[in-house]
């Protein structure tokens, strides 16, 4: 059995693995990594399953991960109920931490003014639950007024850029939640970003490049850097770069040139994580997805060595881990690298957990490090109230070999849950990929699954 292992290792190494987009369950446009206490958060929009035809967004959405691939599903902490005074249309946001808070910042519309506004949020956790933090917009009364990017300086001092087809910019206060003096708006010519603002470009001259919406602004080796989509419809990424955070700004070029991603706009964000360099985006790249069902997406890149930034192209082979996932601690069911079929549900007595399981969906969890020492049982919490399932535990494939067999019967509803526990049907040390596939009568809800864990 364990050259069998080896033999499955081998040909999951050779195999392409898709990873992006890198959340399946549900569509993730606008993607805002956080890093905090040695964990990337990741702060999302929601476009509403469907063939839509504009943005039908109500809500924005929280993942974390500490290897770049498993990530976790805390559902939605924040949506337009949250805020008394909006309206409609929950684009794109940011969080930031501060001072032990976690401050959003989100734009919708504002019932007073009937145009785009920034929000702002707050939570003593970076999973939320979110509040309101002053029950008003931030900034209001203008429809230019779209997708925030937040930063600190290493004076302390905290800005806010928003802006499309115009970038702005506010001196926000320590406390996060208010500004001082007035909104500015940051100059565009060719030099700083390709182009005059909207309103001073003259008719059929061809400019360098044309900003558009969604920028991400961030410092790195003491140079000011702002990203955003560009180039009109469709969207690609460029950015400027800055001695000092408002400029003068200097336009740099493209950073992800125009692909077939299945979507006409892009939204990025940068970070970096445990020595490497990360660009988040997003495509319509989903089955099912487009233009208006858009999911999040990352790849890993190395500046240029004076700072600038090399060609990004998408990839759906994704990033490759940089930790593993202990197999031994309870980890819940909606922490996956990828998935086929499954949704994920939340209530206030459960959280978050996988739903809608049909026969032949499955759960891929990456870089799982059983250590030197094999487990001997492995255990699942799960309800049901039809007639169950199996879940069936594959090592590094899909048709891998099989670890275990977990039987699934009615439990007496869809959040009665139960635990089950079986024995290994082969030892397994090392790290390996797991696949979580299950099986039943077809056509059918199988089960709700919640977490798991291995024994020794």
């Amino acid at each position: 059995m364990k050259n069998i292992l080896a033999v499955m290792v081998l040909i999951a190494a050779i195999q392409v693995k898709a990873q992006n987009p890198i959340i399946q369950t549900w569509c993730t446009p606008d993607p805002a990594p956080m890093v905090h206490n040695g964990t990337v958060y990741l702060y999302t929009g929601h476009d509403e399953d469907g063939p839509n035809s504009f943005f039908n967004m109500l809500e924005w959405r929280c993942y974390s991960s500490t290897d770049m691939v498993n990530w976790t599903d805390y559902g939605s902490p924040l949506a337009l109920e949250t805020f008394k005074w909006a309206k409609d249309r929950a684009w794109a946001s940011q969080c930031i931490a501060r001072n032990g808070k976690f401050y959003w910042y989100v734009c919708c519309v504002d019932k007073g003014t009937n145009a785009m506004a920034i929000g702002v949020a707050v939570s003593k956790n970076p999973t939320g639950p979110f509040v309101d933090a002053i029950g008003k917009p931030l900034v209001t009364g203008d429809w230019a007024y779209i997708d925030p990017t937040v930063f600190i300086d290493d004076d302390e001092q905290a800005y806010l850029f928003f802006g499309n087809p115009t970038v702005f910019c506010v001196n926000l206060n320590k406390d996060m939640i208010s500004y001082t003096g007035d909104v500015q708006e940051i100059e565009m010519t060719e030099e700083s970003f390709g182009s005059p603002s909207m309103k001073k470009r003259e008719k059929g001259v061809k400019y360098k490049d044309v900003y558009v919406e969604g920028p991400w602004f961030y410092k790195r080796n003491n140079k000011y850097y702002l990203l955003y989509a560009a180039g009109g419809i469709p969207e690609h990424i460029s950015y400027s770069m800055s001695d000092h955070p408002t400029g003068p700004w200097k336009y740099m070029g493209v950073i992800m040139p125009l692909q077939d991603t299945h979507s006409f706009t892009n939204h990025c964000g940068v970070i970096d994580f445990k020595g490497k360099s990360y660009f988040f985006y997003h495509t319509g790249m989903l089955p099912g997805g487009g233009g208006f069902n858009r999911s999040s997406a990352i790849e890993e890149f190395t500046y240029n060595a004076d700072g600038t930034f090399p060609t990004i192209k998408m990839t759906t082979e994704g990033v490759k881990p940089v930790g593993t996932l202990n197999p031994y601690r309870r980890t819940e069911a909606e922490t996956m690298a990828f998935s086929k079929g499954v949704k994920t549900e939340q209530n206030d007595k459960t959280g978050v957990y996988v739903s809608d399981i049909n026969e032949g969906d499955y759960i891929k969890v990456q870089a799982v490090d059983f250590g030197t020492i094999s487990p001997k049982t492995v255990k699942a919490t799960v309800a049901s109230a039809l007639r169950g399932g199996q879940i069936e535990l594959h090592a590094d494939a899909i048709d891998g070999p099989l670890l275990a067999t977990i039987n699934v019967p009615h439990t007496g509803g869809w959040e009665v849950w139960k635990t089950f526990q079986t024995k290994l049907l082969t030892d397994i040390t090392g790290t390996h990929d797991i696949y979580f596939v299950f099986k039943g009568w077809k056509g059918i809800k199988l089960f709700n699954f919640d977490y798991w864990s291995f024994h020794k």
